[in-house]
């Protein structure tokens, strides 16, 4: 594996053996005892509407019409796409907890955190869908913008 030197640099400030510091470093991160680490969450955007953020899912990234944005380290905005029924990503999260595998604890209590939060804020009438504008950056110029 390369690393930038810097990432080298911190890895060596967490410990001079590389491989322990990427192990300390990615415990950090995601830790095996995840109990105050919050998986999923409502964060408020604004007074009285918030989103649903979760963290690192490889079991989401499933859902092939469903989008995680990285917002902020390991912290992922979930997007669906326009005309999507809002119990769509519900069914989609009971499909993946009925197949998934044995010893995948992190992804089950996610998994299970978002259908249970999903449900109850369905139920509640407290769950709706807005649209977010989306640029294709491959193709602007200009101040500010991506080249």
């Amino acid at each position: 594996m390369t690393l930038p030197e810097s990432t080298l640099a911190k890895l060596a400030a967490i410990n001079p053996d590389r491989a322990q510091a990427i192990v300390k470093a990615t415990d950090a991160a995601m830790p095996r005892d995840a109990k105050g680490h919050k998986r999923v969450e409502v964060v408020e955007v604004m007074p009285g509407l918030g989103v649903i953020i979760v963290g690192p899912s490889r079991y989401l990234q499933k859902i092939k019409w469903l989008r995680l944005v990285e917002l902020a380290p390991m912290r992922y905005l979930l997007v669906v796409p326009s005309g999507t029924a809002i119990d769509s990503l519900e069914v989609a999260i009971i499909d993946l907890l009925e197949n998934l595998e044995q010893g995948k604890e992190w992804e089950k209590a996610t998994l299970e955190q978002l259908r249970d939060m999903m449900r109850t804020l369905r139920l509640g009438g407290k769950l709706s869908k807005a649209e977010l504008m989306f640029i294709d950056t491959t193709t602007i110029k200009g101040p500010g913008l991506v080249a």
